[in-house]
Order: structure tokens, then sequence, then C-alpha cells
């Protein structure tokens, strides 16, 4: 049963754009040996050419692609720096052919190509230059390119009184931020290592050797402090790999200031995110002393597996990237609360793969087993349930958007009301569906699907950014007062 008349479906759509492109390294060939072979050859051709030749091909190249990316030369020197390592004798290269070599290992990649869907929408950290009853918000995207290969985009937008909305101009090269050396703490490095069952001597000496808080090149001097002869062996071996493999798991990105929100794009930089980096949901959270910082909890995917990492920062312009852990963690869709509640941090998650639940963090900084909040009990929402995004405070109680699958996977989004000081407490439910995918809903990348990772309150209504068929963003509004007085007990 949908709830009539509660929403307003706003005439503005985000489709997505072929037009928005980034720069990938390309490498030639399929398996590790005919990489290998076809990356010497490329190379030796390259660099045969003279100089009058070389010259001219980066030029025309520049010409050409320039226009549509941020400083591609320095983004040619770092794929030749990528490349580099598996090519002997490149020491009398000039800066030019060092520049083409970098241009014939990149490639263009439409990060939304094939679709653009499930936002969230966080207060912006600029307020600045905007009119009375105005608000200017960061809206994050699932972008998805060839292969189905997902990322995280942005999109600014100025919510004014009468339920407008204006997006800020989307157009301009984009940039895939650049990764650093993100600052790991001890404990949950070793929590890590405990939850997947990897622990001997070779990594409580290396535990033994780092401070609480170190970097990637403190963490390289522990491995190089442990003695040769101990290292030797394939056990020790491979102990060190995962090692390695587990501290790459968490890791920074920055963009340059000059580079507009809507331009940024973090792209899958590690293992674990090979396949995709999916449905971010953001949540503007303030510390128990005012502090504010903004926290995604997103789903990655490495063509076998996924897992949960958070996104943290304070501008939207410097990142850090780690691991989420715990029991709670081991499904998709966690969405984190903007506050703790009597002194604890809380998510909402669906670890069971159909349930709403509601987990803590503990000590260790792993988020526990969840209380089940909802379970599938309606027709439209039989097969599973989930959140749609963090918990919104009313004065009523937390308001949680929820989505659930009905026959023929057809996706729907309800809502709850959770008590403030004991969200355990299910205080309310709407008894009906929220939005429901209409006639144009019904196609697309994936049909019959309304789906969002977060909405914001203002000015007495729910703003709700929507994917569509997982194809294009939609927006709808409600008064919240409407959707408080339809919630049953």
């Amino acid at each position: 049963m949908t709830t009539p008349g509660m929403v307003s479906r706003l005439d503005l759509t985000l489709d997505p754009d072929p037009r928005r492109v980034i720069v990938r390294p390309f490498v030639p060939g399929e398996s590790v040996e005919v990489v290998r072979q076809r990356v010497a050859a490329l190379f030796e051709r390259v660099v045969r050419l003279d100089d009058d030749e070389t010259r001219h091909l980066l030029q025309q190249t520049l010409q050409r692609f320039g226009s549509r990316h941020h400083d591609l030369e320095a983004t040619f020197r770092h794929h030749y720096d990528l490349v580099r390592q598996r090519i002997a004798g490149d020491g009398a290269l000039s800066p030019t052919a060092r520049l083409l070599v970098g241009a014939y290992f990149s490639q263009e990649y439409a990060v939304e190509a094939a679709a653009l869907c499930n936002p969230s929408i966080v207060l912006h950290p600029d307020q600045s230059d905007l009119s009375q009853g105005q608000l200017r918000t960061a809206i994050s995207l699932r972008q998805i390119g060839e292969g189905h290969l997902s990322s995280i985009g942005f999109a600014t937008a100025v919510l004014s009184p009468g339920a407008r909305i204006e997006v800020a101009d989307r157009g301009g090269p984009l940039l895939a931020g650049r990764r650093g050396s993100a600052k790991h703490r001890r404990d949950l490095f070793a929590a890590g290592l405990e939850e997947d069952g990897w622990h001997d001597e070779i990594t409580a000496e290396v535990l033994s050797a780092l401070p609480d808080r170190f970097d990637d090149e403190d963490f390289e001097r522990a491995l190089g402090a442990v003695p040769v002869d101990r290292r030797a062996t394939a056990a020790a071996h491979t102990s060190l790999e995962r090692l390695r493999e587990a501290i790459a798991a968490s890791y920074a990105v920055s963009f340059p200031a000059d580079v507009p929100l809507a331009q940024r794009v973090l792209w899958p930089l590690t293992a674990v995110e090979s396949h995709g980096m999916e449905d971010a949901r953001f949540v503007r959270f303030v510390g128990d002393e005012g502090e504010p910082a903004y926290h995604a909890t997103y789903t990655t995917y490495d063509g076998r597996h996924i897992s949960v990492r958070m996104l943290s920062t304070t501008d939207l312009q410097h990142f850090e990237v780690t691991p989420v852990r715990g029991p709670a963690a081991r499904n998709k869709g966690m969405a984190l609360f903007p506050r703790t509640v009597r002194g604890r941090h809380l998510a909402l998650c669906r670890s069971d793969g159909e349930t709403i639940g509601l987990t803590t963090l503990d000590v260790q900084n792993r988020w526990q087993q969840p209380v089940p909040l909802h379970i599938p009990q309606h027709g439209w929402e039989l097969t599973q349930v989930g959140n749609c995004g963090s918990p919104l405070e009313t004065d009523a109680g937390w308001l949680v958007l929820t989505h659930g699958v009905g026959p023929m996977r057809r996706y729907a989004i309800g809502a709850l009301l959770l008590d403030l000081d004991q969200p355990e407490r299910v205080i309310g439910q709407l008894p009906g569906v929220l939005l429901a995918p209409d006639e144009e809903d019904s196609e697309g990348y994936v049909p019959n699907v309304v789906y969002s990772c977060g909405g914001l309150l203002h000015d007495g209504t729910l703003w709700l950014p929507y994917g569509a068929s997982d194809t294009r963003v939609g927006f709808a509004t409600v008064a919240l007062d409407t959707i408080l007085n339809a919630m049953r007990v």
C-alpha cells in the first residue's frame, strides 16, 4: 500500500553523463607474462621514435585531451613512473619522451557512462553567500561505468524555501584523488588481524615495534626490523605479505582545494575495491565536544567478496579510508548515527542480509552483534529490508528511511521511528510505502527500483534524493509533520 498524497516528486533529475571522464592507467595484455612482453614491446616502439615525432605526438595528445583533465602532464608522469619499474634502460629518456610513454600507458574512463544512482545528502561545509532560508548541501553519488565498475562522485545543491532545489553545474574536468599514507592505529590494526584469524610470531613482533599511531613508513621500518634469518622461511614470507595487504586496506586520498567538489572522484585504489565502491551513506557526525566531521560507510567488492569500509573527512577534500570490523559489518548497508546516544556510537545494519538491526561500537572498535529492529513483514518488503541511510533526528524520535524488496524484485521506500534515548525501541512505522517506482522507474539499468542512501531535514521538510532504476537520480520532498503524523505504533 502506498501512502497517498504524501510525497512530492520534483521535476529535476541528474542523468548519467558519458562526458565525465578520468584518466586511468592502461596496460595492454591479459596474463602476467603477456602484459610483461607487451609493456616492454610498446616501450621499445615509443623510444625508437625520433625527437621531432615524439614532440609532435605529445603536443597532439595534449591538445586533444588537455582541456578534459586537470594537469594531464602530471598524470602522464605518474603513469610513466608506474611502468618504468618493468622497463630496463630508461635512464637516457628525455622529459618529453617520458611524458609520451606515460600517454601510451593511459586511457580515459567514463565514470558514469552506464548509470548514476543511490545518492545521499548532507550539510555542505561551506554555508557562505546564501540568502535567508537557504541551505547548501553536498550530494554523494554512485557512478557506474564500463564493466559495472562503481566509484563515488559528488554534486553540490542549494535548498530554498518552497521546496526548491538548484544543483550546481557538474561540468569541467574530473580528478581522481591521489592516494597517500593514512595514519593507522595499532589497536585497530591488531584487532583486524585477529578478526581475520592471522596472528603468529612474526605478526606479534611487527606489532610490538609499532607506535600507537603510525604511518606507512613506520610500518615498513617495523617490517625491516625483523631479522633476515627470521624472514627467510616461506611461512614468514606469507606473514609479511599478509601484513602488507592488511595495512594497504587503510589509506588517504586528497584533492587540491581549487578542484570543485563536483569534479572530485573517489576511485577504487585497493584490491578489495577493485570491482567497485558502492552506495556510500554519508552522515555529518557531531562529536560529544561539538566537533563536526563527515563519515560514510560504503561497500567494497573485489569480484568475489564484499566488505565494508569507512570514509572520514572534515572538509570533503582530505579523506581517510579504514576497514569496518565486527559481526555487524558482514553485509551491505551500514549507516552511522549522526551523534552518540547516551555515550554509545550506534549504526544501523543488515548483517543477516534481510533484517534491519541496531549495532554498537565496542571499546575495540568492533561493531557488535546487532539487535533486530525490523523484519520483512509487509507484502512490499517480504524479500528483505534495509536502511536508506543514517537516522534523522527529530523531536519525536529517530526517523529511519527504509527500503524493502517485493515481488519481481521491486524496491520501494518506507519509514520507521525509533526512540531518541533508546533506539532499540521502534515507536512508529509508516503503514504503507512512502515512495514506490512509478512507470518511468520501470525502465533503466536495473528496472523497478527506487533507492536512497540518505535524506536530509531542512525547514520542516524531508528532502529525499533517490536512485531511479539504478540509472538516474531524482528528488522528492515531504513535510516532516506529515510523515510523523502518519506513523503508527
